[in-house]
């Protein structure tokens, strides 16, 4: 009766429920050549449009990440000229690794208010044969500060391991527990239809496989990759306008703590905290309610600090946590199944992206061999910038409205 009460108040003051992803595709991933940015975007819309059952025409807000293969200054106009619409609501959005999950809120609220019926929610990008080595390490350190940082040379790689070196000081955590996540996220990739890698990998394999920065070697690290992820979003009360399963926004909460990564508050509690305790809090549900989750996973010691923030594990036992398998099939919180951007894929922004599909897939209850058993309730969380940006987004079957 309480959780009842919780769940009706918070659909009165939030955009619970009043939205739901009715079309969900993806272009083929890893290395995809001879298809530029614009190509890979539009495969994964027409499969998105097809898996909702409408035409392009039906489409007016378009919410894109930006590319960075393709840097166009409104990656969404120029999207929509590409592919033959005119939207009358469209943005492109930059918060790093927490597009995706931002996106999704914006979509939602945006349906809420009226500023659009049938939103196009895209990222595509091809990073692995769109750029040269050089612009890819460029754009990788680019995207650090302009004035304090990139003039030291300071990547990304660098910024999340200052957080796995303070993590393993304070609470013990192990190389060989971080080398456990890929194990897991390759075990996972392996089950999975198109993903990049599915060569098994052992612990060894990774403490193995030579230093990036430490404590991350290569296979701690995400793969660099090509590819395209789209949805339709739309109003909950027509989901039966279209021919795929509704799976409904419940909750969402975002959270952005710094911009320098010499200025995070905490090197071991990010704003994660309060992204998803937001979410809950509006969805209805608590941690031990969810199913299965999409757990942003660009070096193995992310996903640990996430399951603790995220209240899957206390703070300082998620090394602990991965050890006893807790985030693969049997475990406590199955996370990232179709093998995440450590296995499935990373073609940069849009690779939070795959996170939302596999969640949706998995609240449909399609996905085959790999299924989690009577998945209803899913989160997604994705993160940028060396953990300065933070969103949450849960997502339900019909059953849990």
């Amino acid at each position: 009766m309480a959780r009842s009460a919780t769940v009706t108040n918070a659909r009165q003051r939030s955009i619970r429920g009043q939205t739901a992803i009715v079309g969900a595709g993806r272009s083929a991933v890893g290395r995809v050549q001879g298809k530029s940015v614009m190509a890979l975007a539009s495969q994964a819309a027409k499969a998105a449009l097809a898996d909702a059952g409408i035409d392009r025409s039906q489409i007016d807000g378009v919410l894109t990440s930006a590319a960075f293969a393709a840097p166009f200054h409104r990656f969404s106009v120029a999207f929509s000229e590409y592919f033959g619409i005119v939207p009358t609501f469209s943005n492109t959005l930059q918060v790093s690794g927490a597009t995706a999950a931002t996106m999704f809120n914006i979509a939602a609220a945006a349906i809420a208010g009226g500023l659009a019926e049938n939103v196009l929610v895209l990222g595509a990008d091809s990073l692995l044969t769109g750029l040269s080595p050089d612009l890819a390490l460029r754009s990788m350190t680019e995207s650090r500060d302009q004035q304090y940082e990139m003039p030291f040379g300071i990547p990304v790689a660098n910024t999340f391991a200052m957080t796995a070196h303070r993590h393993m000081k304070d609470f013990g955590t192990t190389a060989e527990q971080f080398a456990k996540v890929a194990v897991i996220h390759r075990e996972h990739a392996m089950r999975t239809p198109g993903a990049q890698m599915t060569t098994p990998i052992t612990v060894d394999d990774v403490l193995n496989s030579g230093w990036v920065t430490t404590p991350y070697h290569k296979l701690d690290c995400s793969l660099i990759s090509d590819g395209a992820v789209a949805f339709v979003v739309s109003s909950a009360d027509r989901v039966g306008a279209f021919k795929a399963k509704p799976i409904f926004i419940l909750g969402g909460g975002e959270c952005y703590t710094h911009e320098h990564i010499f200025l995070m508050p905490s090197l071991t509690t990010t704003g994660a905290v309060q992204s998803s305790a937001k979410a809950y809090a509006m969805a209805g549900c608590s941690p031990r309610d969810i199913d299965v989750a999409g757990i942003y996973d660009c070096f193995t010691g992310t996903v640990i600090m996430m399951l603790e923030d995220l209240g899957f594990c206390p703070k300082g036992a998620g090394g602990g946590f991965v050890d006893d398998r807790q985030i693969t099939y049997g475990g406590a919180i199955p996370c990232n199944t179709h093998g995440g951007l450590l296995s499935f894929a990373h073609p940069g922004m849009p690779g939070s992206l795959l996170h939302f599909l596999e969640v949706v897939q998995q609240l449909r209850g399609a996905c085959g061999e790999r299924q989690v058993a009577g998945a209803e309730l899913g989160l997604v969380h994705s993160l940028g910038a060396g953990f300065a940006t933070q969103a949450t987004t849960i997502l339900g079957t019909e059953a849990t409205l």
